[in-house]
């Protein structure tokens, strides 16, 4: 597998892992500029490479009444900031194809939302852009299924393309994280991340939002880096219990550097058994 470079860091290919991270949602340009400054310190720190990771616009919260985020224009104007001042490469989510070429002018990914990763407009419309995409695999779907959805972008022109594993859905209200697709979905030529706190979210748990049980997902994170993923999707916030989206599933900003710390060192053990 060759690595797909978001700007200068490798992901796949044998390259160190890469780690996504930030809040859920852009809730202010404070917070977000301010969580990226931390994680940028951090993982300087820790020689991990860093891709800051928010959302302009929430489109698929489960209430109409949840906080959707500030918007394309406001939100990618924050993201770009971050980007310039931090030299930090930059990923958001796109729910309309009409999004695509505003989005591509600031982002350095373009992530398809798992809900909407059957979407050919949409795929097809970020492809094209010629940015690196990624998708993350619906909980609705069995790895083998992203297959198709991988072919969607790369009959567009885009062969630049990251999977991201969140789950599958297992019942009502819940999910479950199959390690064995990480390896299979690698298979099908595309680096593979995988998203640690979505996988402990619980869809709808709240009623009128999503509850999700944070403590787990350390472990997830830790089994998936053991399993060999490209890299590790986490959602962070200053405080979770105050997040406006998300702060269920998502771990506190104070704890990150220790689980990084660890996830390291099990990359670096991994590697000394491979073959």
């Amino acid at each position: 597998m060759d690595p797909v470079y978001i700007k200068q860091i490798p992901a796949g290919g044998g390259s160190p892992i890469i780690l996504v991270a930030g809040p859920c949602v852009i809730e202010s340009r404070e917070t977000a500029l301010n969580t990226a400054k931390t994680l940028k310190e951090i993982t300087r720190r820790l020689g991990i490479p860093l891709v800051f990771k928010a959302s302009y616009d929430k489109a698929n919260r489960t209430s109409i009444n949840s906080f959707r985020g500030p918007g394309l224009k406001k939100g990618l104007s924050i993201l770009g900031e971050i980007r310039s001042e931090l030299g930090i490469p930059v990923i958001s989510d796109i729910h309309l194809p009409s999004e695509a070429e505003a989005a591509a002018e600031i982002l350095d990914v373009i992530q398809i939302p798992a809900f909407l990763c059957r979407q050919t407009d949409l795929i097809t419309a970020a492809a094209k852009t010629g940015k690196p995409l990624n998708i993350k695999k619906g909980q609705f779907l069995g790895p083998w299924d992203m297959k198709n959805v991988v072919e969607k972008a790369r009959q567009s022109g885009n062969t630049k393309i990251l999977l991201t594993e969140r789950g599958t859905s297992f019942g009502y209200n819940n999910l479950v994280a199959d390690m064995r697709s990480i390896a299979i979905m690698q298979e099908l030529g595309c680096p593979v991340i995988f998203d640690a706190t979505h996988s402990v979210q619980l869809p709808g748990g709240a009623g009128g939002s999503s509850s999700g049980q944070r403590e787990f997902a350390p472990i997830l994170a830790k089994a998936a880096v053991a399993a060999g993923a490209d890299g590790i999707f986490i959602e962070v916030h200053p405080d979770p219990d105050q997040a406006l989206s998300d702060g269920p599933n998502s771990i506190s900003l104070g704890q990150i550097e220790n689980l990084l710390i660890c996830l390291k060192a099990i990359n670096k053990a991994r590697q000394g058994v491979e073959p």
